[in-house]
């Protein structure tokens, strides 16, 4: 089966988009998702060969090709959209992403937001926390697009001399000619304006998914080539550790277009793992899935510290920490086999355990990684056994090694506490990928020195209540504060006074909007009953939202993501401002 064809859907203002894309072959679904200045057919190669196995399907990424323009304000989540758009349209249930450069940003952020829709993700030559000197340079790329855009002039031929030299080298090897021809092609096709509002995102997005990936689903391929000066193999490691079930290829003497420079070496290195993944989907035991359901525990964070031989200070994030006994005092943490500091850990004669305040995740990122700068960064004293004690932690232990116990894939390790303090401040917590922190409440929210809105997304057998204003505009039910019934100005009063008997259950929101010095809560709960909906109330059913009469666009934006994460049953809570910002997945 081979087909070419538009399909068209709404984005998050209401407005019809259109998206050109590929079809060959039958089978599991494999979505393929270009890079910027890129087109569906620069996928020929892997079309033709997966099309053997799979429905093989390419598209043109927003701004590209046959398909509309991004937003002017565009986001990774309008990209992901228009993934689903695909998938949907197509009839898939579950397909395989593969995505690269920038669409394998766009792929990732699909597989967090619709885990249950993607059955693997591939992210070829990705890009991930830059250094400064990558930020530097695609900051100055940026700066050269911008002048291009003001002088209204075409991205002619020498405009992209730079991007062919950072994609084949210089001079390009004479083997890659053919490829180098076929990139400078698509390039001199590109739509100027989609081509500058696709590459500002991808050149603010390489720190995206950071805090994300540790709760990536799917089995996940990083794949990119050893001489990629800009997606470099560093870059895929990283992300392939943060994955619970990811893994990292480096493809050598290969550069950032190798699906077009190594076709043949790249095809079987994404069948070989597409094969893996459908093939971990009927095994017994998913050891992907038992890390999720773990990860719905709620714990602590700690930091676990020691000191090596040398007296250098060692320490890491961890969450593995319970007590064990009050007579002796013990305690003990978990460490993986293949941890880097599992040689000190487990020889090490004493170690601290400090249980962080719900102000430091900060701290928790930091010793999360492999940085040899954790302790300059963190001010921290020894305790009384010799270990390392950090500051402002809201409780310590210091313990000297009591016992260690084999366990699997992991050791148990033992302390006899000899040391402990606490302090009356929250801790962090951590659970299904997030870090959550026990002390949100409204009058510290309310400190920043502007107005507070709190609101509620109410439901009610898949409808939502909406309030209608003096203007006929539609909002949600808000109000100054969360309080209680008496005060009239607060959610709960306005709620009384609009006849609504509700539930509130979960944070869905919290963003602030700096041009008018507010910040915003909103939760998400259920009705008890239906609303009397003679007066100001609206009782709209997800598809029939009218969202031209919503009140303003931070609204419809966080409705529209509220009747998709419902669908799904799959919520995270958005952090950030009213036009940008981060979404945590906590509930799976």
């Amino acid at each position: 089966m081979s087909e070419a064809a538009l399909i068209r859907y709404r984005d998050r203002y209401g407005v019809e988009v259109a998206t050109r894309f590929t079809r060959r072959g039958q089978g599991s679904a494999v979505v393929l998702v270009h890079g910027v200045g890129m087109q569906a057919s620069v996928w020929a190669r892997q079309l033709e060969f997966l099309s053997l196995r799979y429905d093989a399907i390419a598209y043109d990424m927003l701004g590209h090709g046959g398909s509309s323009l991004p937003l002017p304000d565009a986001k990774l989540s309008d990209f992901a959209d228009q993934l689903l758009a695909v998938v949907d349209a197509l009839g898939h249930g579950r397909v395989h992403v593969i995505g690269h450069s920038m669409g394998a940003m766009v792929a990732l952020e699909f597989a967090l937001s619709h885990p249950r829709r993607v059955a693997s993700v591939t992210a070829l030559n990705p890009v991930f926390c830059r250094t400064a000197d990558q930020r530097k340079a695609i900051a100055e790329r940026v700066a050269s697009l911008e002048r291009v855009a003001q002088e209204s002039a075409p991205l002619a031929a020498p405009f992209w001399d730079a991007t062919i030299i950072r994609w084949f080298g210089s001079p390009v090897p004479a083997k890659w000619r053919g490829a180098e021809t076929t990139v400078r092609s698509l390039l001199s096709d590109v739509d100027p304006q989609g081509y500058g509002r696709a590459y500002r995102l991808f050149a603010a997005s390489d720190e995206a998914h950071r805090e994300q990936l540790p709760s990536l689903a799917p089995p996940a391929f990083f794949l990119t080539g050893e001489a990629d000066p800009h997606s470099t193999p560093t870059m895929s490691e990283a992300m392939a550790r943060a994955a619970p079930r990811g893994r990292a290829e480096v493809v050598k003497g290969e550069r950032h277009m190798m699906s077009l420079t190594a076709p043949a070496e790249i095809n079987r290195r994404l069948l070989a793992f597409l094969g893996e993944a459908e093939g971990s989907e009927n095994t017994a035991f998913d050891r992907g899935a038992f890390r999720k359901a773990l990860g719905t525990f709620l714990t602590g964070v700690t930091v676990v510290a020691t000191l090596q031989e040398d007296g250098a200070p060692r320490g890491f994030t961890a969450n593995s920490f319970t007590s064990v006994s009050l007579d002796p005092p013990l305690v003990l943490i978990c460490i993986a086999k293949t941890a880097s500091s599992f040689p000190v850990f487990s020889s090490a004669a004493h170690f601290s355990v400090n249980v962080l305040a719900e102000t430091q995740a900060d701290i928790s990122s930091l010793f999360a990684t492999k940085s040899t700068e954790k302790f300059s960064r963190a001010n921290w004293r020894k305790g009384p056994a010799g270990s390392p004690i950090l500051d402002n932690v809201a409780a310590w232990f210091d313990c000297r090694r009591h016992e260690i116990v084999e366990a699997g894939d992991h050791i148990i390790l033992i302390g006899k506490v000899i040391g402990f303090d606490q302090a009356l401040i929250n801790p962090l917590g951590y659970c299904r990928g997030a870090h959550v922190t026990f002390g949100l409440s409204l009058d510290a929210l309310g400190a920043h020195g502007g107005r507070t809105r709190v609101g509620a997304i109410l439901e009610h057998e898949r409808s939502i209540v909406l309030v209608a204003g003096d203007d006929g505009r539609l909002d949600l039910p808000t109000g100054t504060s969360l309080a209680a019934a008496a005060d009239p100005a607060s959610l709960s009063g306005r709620m009384q006074q609009l006849g609504i008997r509700a539930d509130l259950n979960f944070l869905f929101a919290v963003f602030e909007d700096p041009r008018a010095g507010s910040m915003s809560i909103y939760y998400r709960g259920t009705l008890r009953d239906p609303p009397d909906q003679s007066g100001t109330l609206r009782l709209a059913a997800f598809d029939e939202i009218p969202w031209a009469q919503l009140k303003d666009d931070a609204i419809r934006s966080m409705l529209r993501r509220y009747v998709r994460e419902r669908s799904e049953d799959l919520f995270g809570v958005y952090m950030g401002d009213a036009e940008q910002g981060t979404v945590q997945a906590l509930v799976p």
